[in-house]
């Protein structure tokens, strides 16, 4: 302080020692000139403060937001904001630091930085598909976010996730995946009657219900098995529908179509007879109908039906052996007797000695089996009137019946001859010749035998052997 007086003075003395002059002024140069004196000062200079490191506050108390300021003087503990003390920065957790992290205390009586706390955010999460997520504090520090996912659907991945001190989230991001099955019903089983003279059923049902417990989406719904309305045989069925959704899980049901066919006791051919029936022969609406072996008659109901009871309507015929009555008026009726029933080859001869007629008598009477199989009944007319004679078995034709068989087959007395009339009543072939029991069992097998005698046939081939 002596010095800067000093100086002050030694400048003075200068100047009174001057001669008096007007001064020159100079805009901006720090002088000015006084008229009352006339004498010129010079301004002073502000001056910088004395450096005094006892003072307590030569800086003003540092007060962070959020943080906190650790400082150390020269002074010692209490003194926090003095010249030269220097102060270590530092936030609350969950902040970050902007700017200086350590600042001094300077002559100027300011710190040599500046600093502040702002608050630590994580970026916001983005939200997931079929699912979302919640969250304790937003996108702050140590926030605690739960994901979940909507209905059919289940959570793959970190089930929650913190927002940590680096900014970033824990974990990954989950994903929401549809791993539940659909829900399909399928339904009631049914049981359904065959049909009359059918061995199925038509059977009918609704499409199963099903439904996505996810999104609600089924993009294919298979059926393993008949189509509604199919017909169905006798027996079990079992019908599975599988649905599939749009992440390809599946679900399943089933049911089971049961068909009965109503039946009744199977029915026992007559005796030198035999059966034929429609569709099983013995399911309800089946007809059966009775049928006789060669030189035998039906004497009963024709036909049985099988009915809803599971029983046969009427009662069973029999088969007699075939009576013929020779006492008619005419050749016609006594044809008509065969009528569908047996067929005839009638055999004609001059007389009874003649070689053609005994070698075929004698052929014919070794295949008696044979004929009757194939329902062949045999007419003689042998000789010359009024010797002639006619027989069918062991029963004699009166002359008249022989003469109409004779002109209405176009047979003649004069030589050996024979025809071969069908069931119908038809002239199906002819012969001037004996001819073998085979060539006219095969001419039969091939010609004439109706369907139901050419099953009968193949069932009886060896019973004549």
């Amino acid at each position: 302080m002596a010095s800067q007086l000093t100086q002050r003075g030694a400048l003075s003395l200068l100047l009174f020692l001057t001669p008096a002059v007007t001064p020159t002024w100079y805009a901006g140069s720090g002088y000015y000139p006084d008229e009352s004196y006339n004498e010129v000062y010079a301004e002073e200079v502000p001056r910088a403060p004395a450096l005094d490191y006892r003072v307590p506050r030569w800086c003003y108390t540092l007060n962070i937001q959020d943080g906190e300021a650790t400082c150390y003087s020269p002074r010692g503990g209490n003194y926090h904001s003095s010249l030269g003390t220097r102060c270590e920065l530092s936030c609350d957790r969950g902040f970050r630091l902007i700017g200086r992290r350590s600042v001094q205390c300077l002559p100027s009586r300011r710190w040599s930085g500046t600093a502040y706390c702002r608050q630590m955010r994580c970026h916001a999460l983005p939200f997931i598909t079929s699912g979302t997520y919640t969250c304790t504090n937003g996108v702050l520090l140590d926030s605690h976010c739960d994901y979940s996912c909507s209905s059919g659907y289940h959570l793959e991945g970190d089930r929650s996730r913190i927002c940590m001190e680096d900014g970033r989230w824990s974990g990954g991001e989950p994903v929401c995946v549809d791993i539940d099955p659909p829900k399909i019903r399928c339904p009631h089983s049914r049981e359904k009657m065959a049909e009359p003279e059918k061995l199925t059923a038509r059977v009918y049902w609704d499409p199963p219900l099903v439904k996505d417990s996810a999104d609600g989406t089924i993009t294919r719904v298979k059926l393993r098995g008949p189509e509604p309305g199919s017909h169905f045989p006798e027996g079990e069925h079992v019908i599975r529908y599988t649905a599939y959704d749009r992440a390809y899980n599946r679900a399943s049901c089933k049911f089971i179509v049961k068909v009965q066919v109503r039946r009744c006791p199977t029915l026992k051919p007559p005796q030198h007879g035999y059966l034929t029936c429609t569709s099983a022969g013995n399911n309800y609406g089946a007809t059966c109908e009775y049928h006789c072996d060669g030189s035998y008659e039906r004497q009963g109901t024709p036909s049985r039906v099988c009915q809803s009871s599971r029983q046969w309507s009427g009662s069973p015929p029999i088969c007699a052996p075939m009576k013929i009555n020779v006492n008619v008026n005419s050749a016609a009726g006594l044809l008509d007797q065969f009528y569908e029933k047996q067929r005839l080859l009638i055999i004609s001869a001059p007389d009874p000695s003649n070689r053609y007629y005994k070698m075929q008598i004698s052929m014919l009477q070794q295949s008696t089996c044979g004929l009757d199989l194939r329902h062949v009944t045999i007419i003689e007319l042998v000789g010359q009137p009024p010797q002639e004679v006619g027989r069918i078995r062991e029963q004699q034709l009166s002359a008249n019946i022989i003469e109409e068989l004779r002109q209405f087959q176009r047979l003649t007395r004069s030589y050996f001859n024979m025809v071969l009339i069908d069931k119908q009543g038809i002239d199906r072939d002819r012969y001037m010749e004996p001819v073998t029991p085979e060539e006219i069992f095969t001419f039969i097998d091939d010609y004439l035998l109706s369907n139901q005698e050419l099953t009968q046939r193949r069932e009886q081939r060896d019973i004549c052997e």
